[in-house]
Order: structure tokens, then sequence, then C-alpha cells
């Protein structure tokens, strides 16, 4: 059994033109959204064995704030430029090779991306993750080659506005 928490980005600045995409910062409230949701992530799905990042300003960001929040070394992080601006086939790319050691891997990416690989894993699962939102899936695989399309048992759903519903 494997389990598998795809993190959208937190909330992106967009006051900076003359920036690319790719190196979009991250705005206040996306810096202040990520070192909460990494707790209620990790009380919700448990802590991973292994974390992957999307290289972008944004993402690395993100991921690296949640390291901060959850007292690991940043150097666990694990930068994969093929995550920016993925679909589903490259982000399967992605996980496939990770070793069948870890069995929960948190990874941090964009959308359409990571809302089309969370339909694809479980039409139940959310249709649109907004910024600094998790899913988390239970996956009955050994291997992550494994995956198929609707093997995940959606197990959370968590975005930043839950907190002020």
């Amino acid at each position: 059994m494997k389990r598998l928490t795809l993190i959208r980005h937190a909330k992106s600045s967009w006051n900076y033109p003359e920036l690319t995409d790719f190196e979009r910062p991250l705005n206040g409230r996306g810096r202040r959204d990520a070192p909460a949701m990494a707790l209620r992530i990790a009380r919700a799905l448990g802590m991973p064995d292994v974390w992957v990042s999307s290289p972008a300003s944004r993402a690395i960001t993100t991921a690296r704030l949640f390291t901060e929040a959850l007292a690991v070394p940043a150097t666990d992080l694990l930068l994969n430029p093929d995550i920016y601006d993925a679909d589903i086939e490259q982000l399967l790319d992605v996980l496939a090779p990770l070793p069948a050691r870890a069995h929960r891997v948190w990874l941090f990416g964009h959308n359409p991306g990571l809302s089309e690989l969370s339909q694809w894993l479980s039409p139940g699962a959310p249709t649109h993750l907004p910024t600094c939102a998790a899913v988390g899936f239970d996956l009955p695989i050994e291997s992550w080659s494994a995956l198929k399309p609707g093997i995940g048992r959606l197990v959370a759903h968590l975005y930043p506005k839950q907190a002020s519903e």
C-alpha cells in the first residue's frame, strides 16, 4: 500500500511582470498559508518518506516552507524539472521510478496537471485544487510504476480556506 499526497503550490504573486512564470514567487498569503497547511497535511496524512517538487520558484518555496514547519532538512527535497507544466503522463513518469521503499510521497506541483492526476486516480476527487491544497490517496500498489486509472482511494482533501469555513 502506498500513499500519494499531491500538493499544489501556495498562492503566488503577479506583481513582477518582468519575471517568467517559472520565476514567479509566493505572495504574502502563500507564505502564511504554507506552514499552517504543512502541519494540517502531516496530521491528516502522515509524514512522507519522499518529498518531490517542481523547481519553479512558487513550488519549491512552498515545499521549503513545509520542511521548515515540520523540522525536516530542506536537503530531503528532490527536485524534478519534469513536474513543471506536466500533464498526467509526465507526472506518472516522475512517480514511476521512485523506490518501492517510499510508501508515502508528497509531490509539490502545479495545475492543471495535479488536478488532472487527482481525477485520474479517483473520479471522486476534486476537479480543481486551489493554491496550497492537498489531496491524499491510498493506492493498492507495491511499485509506483503500477499506477492505473481509478485505483486511488481519496483519504483527504485539504485547502487553506477550510480553516475559516
